[in-house]
């Protein structure tokens, strides 16, 4: 099977990783959603390992670290208020660091992301977080699409199986695959994991 060229590589962007001590680092829904019930991801707390080494270095290098929460109300399993909600403890927030929530998709839609990272002088961005094709997919795009310079680190995310149109049903990996497959088309450079990431 042969590959097509990126619309990256069509419009001259490279696919060259931003440089960790240079950007601000997103952790997008690092919640304990993700870790047990419905929500339950594959591979979810070896993602949240990276996670936490991706977090560890950039407190080390000194850059600005925001944590992105979803809230979908009292009950549900983004429930912010209750156990469910919070964010892993592997990779809570320290005082100085920004929690923002969002109830979309994208970390940009109706937040105040974009005017903290303009008030930073943050153009460039590496994410992390869950899931893969859903919230990371979709702040990935809209980074992209309000001028940041933006890298995803694969190995600090992950995803669930879904089911195809067609009734096929697509494993995890899969999905996951295919998902930075399409922002890495032209969205974001993607790095297998933080070791790969320049510092």
């Amino acid at each position: 099977m042969t590959t097509s060229v990126t619309l990256r590589e069509l419009l001259g962007l490279e696919h060259t990783p931003n440089k960790l001590s240079e950007s601000a680092l997103v952790l997008i829904d690092c919640q304990n959603t993700y870790r047990e019930g419905v929500m339950q991801l594959e591979g979810v707390e070896d993602a949240l390992l990276e996670a936490q080494k991706l977090l560890e270095k950039a407190r080390q290098a000194g850059i600005p670290v925001i944590h992105i929460q979803h809230d979908t109300g009292e009950g549900t399993p983004y429930d912010i208020k209750a156990p469910i909600g919070q964010i892993a403890d592997i990779v809570k927030p320290m005082n100085d660091e920004p929690v923002i929530t969002k109830q979309f998709p994208n970390a940009f839609v109706q937040t105040d992301l974009e005017a903290q990272l303009k008030q930073m002088g943050c153009k460039k961005l590496v994410l992390a977080g869950f899931m893969t094709h859903m919230c990371v997919n979709s702040t990935a795009h809209g980074a992209f699409n309000l001028g940041f310079d933006v890298t995803v680190v694969a190995s600090a995310t992950a995803t669930r199986a879904l089911q195809a149109d067609n009734g096929k049903a697509l494993s995890a990996q899969a999905v996951h695959e295919g998902a930075l497959a399409s922002t890495r088309d032209l969205y974001a450079a993607v790095v297998d994991n933080v070791d790969d990431l320049p510092v």
